[in-house]
């Protein structure tokens, strides 16, 4: 059984903090099980967006929550800001946290592709 993500947004930024980066939780979906997406800052003008991986991709542990690298057609604040809009649009459910971190590190679990 997955981790309730109202559980597992506050766990992660806790983690964050411990680390040394700040993180804010920017939207708060579904308590249940909203997909959780996470916006990287390295406070150099570009960013990094990871979203939930396909579940086809977590093998044999489908309750951890793994996530994957989103696609953007430029590593700017703007076309991730964009790709959130789109996705807000598809799932309104979904969550968002920002991490400020000059190392541009994420503090995730990544699917293997």
């Amino acid at each position: 059984m997955r981790l309730r993500t109202d559980f597992w947004v506050p766990a992660y930024i806790r983690r964050c903090s411990v680390e040394g980066a700040y993180a804010v939780l920017r939207r708060r979906g579904a308590a249940e099980a909203g997909a959780v997406f996470v916006k990287i800052d390295p406070l150099d003008g570009t960013c990094a967006l990871y979203g939930p991986a396909p579940q086809s991709l977590t093998g044999d542990r489908p309750e951890e929550r793994f996530f994957l690298q989103v696609p953007l057609n430029e590593a700017s604040p703007l076309a991730a800001e964009e790709k959130l809009r789109r996705e807000i649009a598809f799932d309104p459910d979904l969550w968002i946290v920002e991490v400020e971190d000059r190392q541009g590190r994420h503090f995730l679990d990544l699917a293997k592709e």
